[in-house]
């Protein structure tokens, strides 16, 4: 049996922090993973700005509410679980991504948490595992399953790798011509193709 892994935004939903940075009109905010391939790097500059702009954790939470899945992922989800067993690995936090999950189906999601002070503020973070998406995959397959991957940004490449198969999904060009071993898809109706096969 394959499990099929998935990140999550720019897959299935749309970067959370790109959305907090228009909703604030803070565009060092706009930086991803698809930037900045060290998410610890990259976290402590968010959270740097964070402070800066005096933005808590219920300010993002409240952007996060109104926001959608990218058309076409709660079908392409509900497809996929038919044929295969699906677990989302991301970086994001559970304090951002649980109620958009909803909005999903509901798959299983494997990602980290916050550390918030009395005051609202978010202080720090607690990563499930350093590189946890590969990590992930290697536990997967210690068990017996076969894996196939499917992300877009730089801290999806060792999943992908780790995986029986890895697919990058709408990636910024440098990323795939960078990676040129995986093959490329920019919709859902192709990426079940490549899922499907095991």
């Amino acid at each position: 049996m394959h499990l099929c892994c998935l990140d999550l935004e720019g897959v299935l939903l749309p970067e959370i922090w790109i959305n907090v940075a228009d909703r604030f009109k803070v565009k060092e905010l706009r930086l991803t993973t698809r930037d900045i391939p060290d998410y610890d790097e990259l976290m402590k500059y968010r959270l740097r700005i964070l402070k800066k702009e005096g933005i808590r954790l219920k300010d993002i939470q409240k952007v996060i509410a109104g926001m959608k899945p990218l058309p076409g992922a709660a079908a392409f989800i509900k497809h996929l679980r038919q044929i295969h067993p699906v677990i989302i690995l991301s970086d994001t936090f559970y304090e951002f991504a649980t109620p958009l999950m909803k909005k999903i189906g509901n798959p299983t999601l494997f990602c980290h948490w916050l550390k918030v002070n009395k005051a609202g503020f978010i202080t720090g973070y607690q990563l499930r595992a350093r590189d946890s998406k590969r990590k992930a995959v290697l536990a997967f397959k210690k068990l017996g399953f076969g894996v196939i991957a499917s992300g877009d940004s730089y801290n999806d490449i060792s999943m992908l790798k780790t995986a029986d198969r890895g697919i990058l999904f709408r990636p910024p060009a440098s990323i795939a011509k960078q990676f040129p071993q995986f093959p490329v898809c920019s919709q859902y109706a192709a990426l079940i193709k490549h899922l499907r096969k095991s």
